[in-house]
């Protein structure tokens, strides 16, 4: 399939530059079946049924942007990919000219990091100051805001780009999905007797890598870790045993449990994904995904395109726009079914 399949237009004043005033004041598109629905968010206790089970994934943004000097004096910015231990990331860094490996950068004007070497894109760096990263970029760094929205980070992301459940620190972009719910929200929906269970996918940056070849069979998917936990494995097969169903909260969790699944089994542990979901795969562990709106020609649309079938989603989207839905991180919400025809053999 080619990438301009996947292609829509999309007016810049629609792309939601600041959360709604208060979590879950948003608008919800359904598209169950055949049949697309303007609704609130509100309204998703009533979409749901007793012994469904919504999986969120709980982890949690760094403050992964750090601003600071080679010695030479030129400015560098690094955006922290991945942690590697207490004291080691992957990071990208943009400078006029890259460091070399055995080089040293000064950050927030008192971290001294060791560029230790490349991997691919990447730059391996030790930070030498003997405390260890999280509580680094938690005194020291920015919310990595998406490229999309064009303000500085301040007070109210550092609040709003994080969901109230996150507690797994590293990721460097938020599961955009789970920032509408709120603690009311989750007891209005375990009051209809559906159930939380989490996982955990560290979100790398990424995730808003364009596709840039022209067959998406050609793209190279990023690497994200996972984790699922046993008691999520349990809630979930104790829900198929009920007839509930499965609702991935967001593009990330339904990554975590198919790549878990892909021989329809769902299995707990640890792991690293490269998986790239397009129309024509089989889906063994998601039956309903609520997401937000992705971006044109993204890995993200092309999943919920093959999720809810290609034609139906991409109407969807065109109705989006028409109806002046706020799209992406900081905008409203998609619940979609799985397309009727792609039934997996998940076996829980």
């Amino acid at each position: 399939m080619r990438t301009d399949e996947f292609d829509f237009a999309l007016p810049e004043r629609l792309i939601a530059q600041h959360p709604p005033e208060r979590r879950g004041a948003s608008r919800l598109l359904t598209m169950l079946g055949t049949e697309l629905g303007d609704r609130l968010f509100s309204d998703l206790p009533s979409l749901v049924r007793e012994h469904d089970v919504l999986v969120f994934n709980d982890t949690r943004v760094l403050k992964a942007r750090l601003f600071g000097a080679k010695p030479t004096g030129g400015k560098v910015e690094v955006l922290i990919e991945r942690l590697l231990d207490e004291h080691c990331a992957l990071a990208q860094v943009r400078a006029s000219h890259l460091p070399k490996p055995g080089s040293s950068l000064l950050l927030a004007g008192c971290l001294p990091v060791t560029v230790l070497g490349r991997e691919g894109g990447f730059f391996r760096l030790r930070f030498d100051s003997g405390e260890d990263i999280p509580a680094l970029l938690e005194r020291y760094g920015q919310m990595p805001l998406p490229p999309y929205i064009t303000h500085a980070p301040g007070v109210e992301d550092d609040e709003r780009y994080q969901t109230v459940f996150a507690r797994q620190p590293g990721a460097v972009a938020a599961p955009t999905a789970g920032l509408h719910f709120d603690a009311a929200m989750v007891a209005a929906l375990q009051a209809r007797g559906a159930r939380a269970a989490y996982v955990t996918l560290h979100v790398g940056a990424g995730t808003f890598q364009p596709v840039r070849a022209e067959n998406i069979r050609e793209h190279v998917m990023h690497s994200e870790r996972y984790t699922i936990p046993q008691v999520t494995v349990d809630i979930i097969r104790e829900a198929r045993e009920k007839g509930g169903r499965v609702i991935a909260v967001g593009t990330t969790s339904l990554r975590a449990l198919e790549s878990s699944a892909s021989d329809g089994e769902l299995r707990s542990g640890e792991g690293e994904t490269r998986i790239f979901i397009t129309p024509g795969y089989t889906f063994q562990a998601v039956d309903r995904l609520l997401t937000n709106f992705h971006l044109p020609k993204s890995t993200l649309l092309m999943l919920v395109c093959a999720f809810g079938g290609m034609e139906q989603t991409l109407a969807a989207y065109r109705h989006a726009v028409e109806r002046e839905y706020r799209f992406f991180s900081y905008g409203d919400a998609m619940l979609v079914e799985r397309l009727a025809a792609d039934k997996g053999a998940f076996r829980g």
